[in-house]
């Protein structure tokens, strides 16, 4: 069974290994970046063409665990507890059949077919490995999306994205501190310290506003007897278009918004950001609206290294310019996929959005398509399809709508319904990449758990 963290790299077509002339060496497929799509693409190719060693499937990532990137809100509001719930890749690789290579790629050498990783250390600063480079036959790019902060003034150092699990978890480190500062003060609570500011209502701001309200009223409720939640709390969702998650339908939109602004939610649309900082948010209008806690999630864009990756075609955005094979405009031999991939859509004039079922989708279809590959048959092109969107406000709702494939409409669904669908959704995810009995086994794991352990995460 192939699945180490390092192994030395195998040599290719035509090297020499001890003197030994190889004929032909397994073909590489190198995936860099594990997650939702890149995670399950190497799962499942590691399952069946790693397993009969028909090619030999690597995962390339900077992180040492998976969580699935929808669930970041619930780990910064503190409703969930990222160790429940992170997946390791060293044990992925293990159980799966595949290679896992720590480091963050910088670069790559297409006409070497090499990619470069950087070096990478340990909290303390010493080197846990040097700089490197490895060789592929097939590279496929999945390292998802970044905030943009579209340059604005103090955005960078008062405000926390939520692109990694550790910023999910630095901010709800900011928020367990300042409550418990503000219950320890002699003073009395100043005006805005325990407000928060989330710019940006798109899926990620929205669901936050609603799981916040109902944590930091939970940490409050353990023993913080100084802090009203009522008077003393307040989160403001700020959103530059004319309406909170404005990618999504405007029905959900005004559904959305009425759930929020019930909860007592500060709703500010049309709004723009024009500077962060350490006190509050001013907008272009000139208001203010004074947050010591402040959130950026506005703004989707690829990584840096994707500006100019050895030539590759890239938008303004940094998304590698695809065609519907997935295949990059100018090799053939490098894929990308999910959010940092600008992928054309039937039909339509916009690319696949930056969805969590559209990373799904890519997956399922390149590990058909690269066995074709290996086989040497033409690749078919990727056809997005849509099954409707979802948004969860926590314990308190959920709406969205879906696609009536049958029907041929999209009809709106809320409640506990719509809850359930969400749900399903990250099931979907776990059952791709561990099969149903540990699905099964790690769900009830943590239903017994949440009755033991705190409602709200306190440290």
């Amino acid at each position: 069974m192939t699945s180490t963290l390092e192994t030395e790299a195998r040599p290719g077509l035509g090297e020499v290994e001890h003197g030994r002339s190889l004929a032909r060496a397994p073909h590489r497929i190198v995936v860099v970046g594990g997650g939702a799509g890149g995670l399950e693409l190497v799962t499942r190719l590691g399952n069946t063409l790693g397993k009969r060693k028909a090619a030999v499937v690597e995962l390339v990532d900077r992180s040492r665990t998976h969580l699935w990137k929808p669930l970041l809100h619930a780990v910064a509001a503190g409703s969930m507890d990222i160790n429940e719930f992170e997946l390791d890749y060293l044990a992925q690789a293990h159980w799966h059949n595949f290679v896992y290579r720590v480091g963050e790629m910088v670069g790559l050498d297409r006409s070497r077919k090499e990619i470069h990783l950087a070096a990478t250390y340990d909290d303390e600063g010493v080197q846990i490995t040097p700089p490197r480079s490895f060789p592929y036959d097939t590279l496929v790019i999945a390292i998802g999306s970044v905030t943009n902060d579209f340059g604005t003034p103090g955005a960078r150092e008062f405000a926390v994205p939520l692109d990694t699990p550790e910023q999910a978890a630095r901010f709800n480190r900011r928020l367990v501190n300042a409550c418990i500062r503000a219950h320890a003060q002699e003073a009395p609570i100043r005006p805005g310290q325990l407000h928060v500011a989330i710019i940006g209502a798109g899926a990620t701001g929205t669901e936050l506003a609603a799981e916040l309200h109902r944590t930091a009223r939970a940490v409050v409720a353990f023993g913080l007897d100084r802090i009203d939640a009522e008077k003393d709390i307040r989160i403001t969702l700020i959103e530059a278009a004319d309406r909170i998650v404005p990618a999504l339908p405007e029905r959900i939109s005004k559904a959305t918004t009425k759930l929020l602004e019930g909860l007592g939610v500060v709703v500010r649309t049309k709004a723009r950001v024009t500077e962060v900082g350490r006190d509050g948010v001013t907008l272009a209008s000139g208001d203010f609206i004074p947050s010591e806690l402040v959130v950026w999630a506005a703004g989707v864009q690829g990584p840096e290294v994707l500006h100019d990756l050895d030539g590759l075609e890239a938008t303004r955005n940094r998304q590698l310019v695809v065609t519907p094979t997935l295949q990059t405009t100018r090799d053939p031999d490098v894929f990308a996929m999910g959010d940092c991939a600008a992928c054309p859509r039937e039909g339509d004039p916009t690319p696949v959005p930056p969805r969590a079922q559209a990373a799904h989708q890519q997956a399922s279809h390149l590990v058909k398509q690269l066995r074709r590959r290996l086989d040497g048959k033409p690749l078919a092109p990727f056809k997005y399809r849509d099954f409707g969107s979802l948004v969860s406000l926590g314990h308190y709702s959920t709406v969205g709508s879906l696609m009536g494939f049958l029907i041929g409409k999209n009809f709106l669904v809320e409640g506990y319904f719509a809850m359930l669908m969400y749900r399903s959704l990250y099931k979907m995810h776990e059952m791709a990449l561990h099969g149903f009995t540990k699905t099964a086994l790690d769900t009830l794991a943590r239903m017994i758990t949440r009755h033991t352990d705190p409602v709200v995460k306190l440290h």
